[in-house]
C-alpha cells in the first residue's frame, strides 16, 4: 500500500501518520549557509581589496583612523545582514511546505533560518581561521629577524624612527628592538615608564644613532609620544570593530529568521515571484507536511 495519499493540485503528497518525519530539512540550512558564507566572503575580501577594511593590506586614500572604522563597522553589518538574509529566504523557500497552523510553519522557517545563520557563522570562522593560519605561516617564514622582534603592527614605524641614523649601515640587532617595544608597550599603558628604564632607553638610542644624550632624549619623548597616540587610535578602531561584529552578528540572526520566513510564505503563495533559471519552466508538486 502507498505511504502517501493523493490531495488536491498544489496541496502535494503528505506521509500518513507513523510515516518518517523530520522537522528540520538539512539540505536547505546547509546550501542557505554556504550561499550566505561564499556571499560574505566575497564582499568582505572585495572591501579589503578597495581599502576600505581596517586590515586591508594596502590602504589607498587614508590611514586607519576612527572614521574608517566607523565606515567598516557599517559596511560589516550592512554585509553581514544581506548575506544571511539571502541564504535564509533561500532555505525557507525551497524546504518542504507544512500543512499545520500558520504560526506553526512561520515558526519553522524562522528556524530554519537561524540553523543557516548559526551553520554559515561557523564556516565563516572556519575559513577566517584557515586564512589567517595560512597568512601568519608565510609571513613567519619570510620574516627576517629583525622583522620578528616582537614589536607590534602599530610600533613597528615608531621603532623605525626611534634607531634612525644617518651613520649607521648595519641593522639594529633584534634583542635591542625587542627590549624597546617592551619599554614602549609599557610607556603606552597605564603605566609611565620608570626613569631608570627610561635612562636606560635613551642612552641605548645615543648609543645606537651616535645622537647625543640631549638629541637622544628629545626623540624617545617624541616617539613615547607618538607611541601613545598610535595605540589609543588602535584602541579606539578595535572597540568599534568589536561593537559592530557584535551588531552584524545579532543583525543577521535576524534577517535570516524574518528572510526564511519571507521565504516559506513565498513557497506557499500563489502570487510568489517564480524562481526559474534557463529555459526551465515546469513547477512541480512540493511535499506538504502536517
Amino acid at each position: 500500500m502507498s505511504d502517501v495519499q493523493a490531495y488536491p493540485a498544489g496541496a502535494g503528497p503528505v506521509p500518513t501518520p507513523g510515516g518518517p518525519l523530520s522537522y528540520i530539512h538539512w539540505g536547505p540550512v546547509i546550501a542557505g549557509a554556504i550561499v550566505a558564507a561564499a556571499i560574505w566572503s566575497v564582499l568582505m575580501a572585495f572591501a579589503s581589496a578597495i581599502g576600505l577594511m581596517i586590515a586591508s593590506p594596502s590602504p589607498t586614500w587614508r590611514d586607519t583612523s576612527v572614521w574608517l572604522a566607523l565606515l567598516s563597522g557599517l559596511w560589516i553589518i550592512v554585509v553581514t545582514a544581506g548575506s544571511y538574509a539571502l541564504g535564509g529566504y533561500l532555505a525557507g523557500r525551497v524546504r518542504s511546505s507544512w500543512r499545520a497552523a500558520s504560526d506553526e510553519v512561520e515558526f519553522r522557517d524562522g528556524a530554519h533560518g537561524l540553523l543557516v545563520w548559526a551553520l554559515g557563522v561557523v564556516l565563516s570562522v572556519a575559513l577566517l581561521w584557515a586564512t589567517a593560519a595560512a597568512y601568519s605561516a608565510a609571513n613567519n617564514a619570510t620574516a627576517s629577524p629583525r622583522e620578528s622582534a616582537g614589536a607590534p603592527g602599530f610600533l613597528a614605524y615608531e621603532l623605525d624612527r626611534l634607531f634612525r641614523s644617518e651613520r649607521r649601515v648595519e641593522p639594529v640587532p633584534a634583542e635591542l628592538r625587542a627590549e624597546a617595544s617592551r619599554l614602549l608597550l609599557k610607556g603606552v599603558g597605564r603605566q609611565e615608564i620608570p626613569s631608570e628604564d627610561r635612562t636606560h632607553l635613551n642612552r641605548v638610542v645615543a648609543a645606537t644613532t651616535g645622537l647625543v644624550p640631549a638629541d637622544a632624549e628629545r626623540r624617545v619623548i617624541q616617539v613615547l609620544a607618538a607611541s601613545r597616540e598610535a595605540a589609543a587610535q588602535a584602541r579606539r578602531s578595535a572597540v568599534i570593530l568589536g561593537f559592530a561584529t557584535a551588531a552584524a552578528l545579532a543583525a543577521a540572526a535576524a534577517a535570516a529568521w524574518f528572510a526564511a520566513g519571507i521565504g516559506g510564505k513565498h513557497r506557499d503563495s500563489e502570487f510568489a515571484p517564480p524562481l526559474r533559471f534557463g529555459r526551465v519552466t515546469t513547477v512541480g508538486a512540493r511535499p506538504t507536511y502536517p
